[in-house]
């Protein structure tokens, strides 16, 4: 099955973070990262009163059930030191996303396919349309159509990650 992960982080030198938790994508025995977007910084969604993001997509290639490729990003970032605060949407080392997962639609207390807030965020939809141009998102249309709708963004490319393909 072919999937999208989002990667995110604004702590401890997060271009490193994202290109370190890229490496970690390419080196698990149960996936294949097929393509990395390049490194963008955005702007916090959450409190203004914090760093900048690095932001990246990956497409992998898995044979891991969601609920299973959850627990294994969420090891990742348990080895970048992640630490879930109640805060929402605060700072953090690394935040690592499932954003699509084939065409499925599913919705549970743990997970949601299509990620939720995927057509409104530009640090997502820019770096899947740099991956993967013709992309349809389940239940909400064509990644074009999406960013077509965004408000004037703000996010710099800032680094291509040397790994994987």
């Amino acid at each position: 099955m072919q999937a999208y992960i989002g990667l995110g982080s604004n702590q401890q030198d997060p271009e490193k973070q994202v290109s370190r938790a890229l490496l970690a994508l390419h080196e698990m025995q149960d996936m294949d990262l097929l393509k990395s977007s390049s490194l963008y910084e955005s702007r916090p969604m959450g409190p203004p009163d914090q760093p900048n993001f690095v932001n990246a997509v990956a497409k992998i290639s898995t044979e891991l059930y969601p609920v299973e490729l959850l627990a294994a990003l969420q090891f990742v970032e348990q080895q970048h030191r992640r630490v879930r605060s109640m805060q929402r949407w605060g700072p953090r080392t690394l935040d690592l996303d499932i954003l699509l997962y084939g065409d499925l639609e599913m919705s549970t207390e743990e997970l949601r396919i299509p990620h939720p807030g995927i057509s409104k965020r530009e640090f997502v939809l820019i770096p899947l349309q740099e991956i993967e141009g013709n992309l349809i998102i389940p239940g909400q249309g064509s990644l074009h159509e999406l960013i077509e709708r965004l408000p004037q963004y703000q996010l710099t490319k800032i680094a291509t990650p040397d790994v994987g393909p």
